[in-house]
């Protein structure tokens, strides 16, 4: 064996490895009870910020008070959409979560949590503009999710200055 052989070998398995790391699957491995309880935390608070820049109160604990409470919304509107409508939500956050799945959907394998809120904002902006239309809709669906659930919430009606009707006086 050569020394070009040897070194291509090696480098064929490293890169074998790599891509069966980020392609598999725990759902294949795990039971059911620890994939139902997996609710994107962590991913949507990365997100929020970025999306409701500008909604989110400005003193630090209404924010974070704010942000829990929306990150509480996304769950119960997520269990309230149809199976099919989470199985494409659940990959879509499956990809963000995942390198590869990163790397497909914004040409970087930087995980979002390491990434700045103007990065993020241009990494949502590239996905709004694109020429694919599946890229569109991953940032309509993000964003609806998101908007819905945070103004859902009686107590931040307020700050857009919206009051519920009386129907009955």
């Amino acid at each position: 064996m050569n020394r070009r052989t040897f070194l291509l070998g090696t480098f064929a398995t490293t890169a074998a490895i790599a891509l069966g790391v980020n392609l598999y699957s725990p759902e294949f491995s795990s039971t059911d009870e620890q994939t139902e309880g997996k609710d994107y935390r962590l991913l949507f608070s990365v997100l929020l910020p970025v999306l409701l820049d500008g909604a989110l109160p400005e003193v630090a604990s209404h924010k974070l008070a704010a942000q829990n409470r929306t990150l509480d919304a996304i769950n119960q509107s997520i269990a309230a959409l149809s199976e099919s409508q989470q199985d494409e939500l659940f990959q879509l956050l499956d990809m963000l979560e995942n390198r590869l799945g990163l790397l497909v959907l914004t040409s970087s394998m930087t995980p979002l949590l390491m990434r700045s809120p103007s990065e993020l904002t241009q990494m949502l902006e590239n996905w709004r503009y694109s020429y694919f239309s599946l890229m569109q809709t991953a940032y309509l669906g993000l964003r609806e999710l998101v908007m819905a659930s945070f103004y859902a919430c009686p107590e931040h009606w307020s700050r857009i200055h919206y009051a519920k009707p009386v129907l009955f006086k």
